[in-house]
């Protein structure tokens, strides 16, 4: 069984009677809480945390498209919003060639520390909709 111990802190007016002013008193009192060990920390469960894709479903498509071109992927390889670019057998001149692609098929222009730090196709289509929609709004 694991267990989790803390300190609860209370105060607690105290009025006395000789001189009708107020004080504050504080208790100190532990505190234990346990559960079984097989159910785990219900705070602490280890479960996977995703977020949804921010981008544009064409936008998406549209990279998985120019990733399966530039990689010269097979219709049969599977690509979804989490396929890693190095998993799919890119080194840092295919992703450089990757993002040049996309620039030129969104018009738009990545800065290269941002080209660094897209590894998957999620990445580079939050980014794309990000610099697509920042060049519609008269962005930078």
């Amino acid at each position: 069984m694991a267990a989790v111990s803390a300190s609860c802190l209370r105060f607690q007016p105290l009025f006395s009677q000789s001189n009708k002013s107020s004080q504050a008193a504080a208790s100190l009192k532990p505190l234990s809480v346990g559960w079984a060990k097989n159910t785990g920390f219900p705070s602490l469960k280890a479960s996977r945390f995703r977020v949804s894709c921010a981008a544009k479903p064409e936008t998406v498509d549209k990279v998985i498209e120019i990733v399966r071109k530039q990689l010269a992927l097979t219709p049969e390889t599977e690509l979804t919003n989490e396929s890693k670019f190095a998993a799919l057998g890119a080194d840092s001149l295919d992703t450089v060639e990757i993002v040049m692609a996309l620039e030129e098929e969104f018009d738009i222009n990545v800065e290269e520390e941002s080209s660094q730090n897209i590894t998957t196709v999620r990445e580079a289509a939050d980014m794309i909709d990000k610099l697509v929609q920042e060049k519609a709004g008269g962005g930078s």
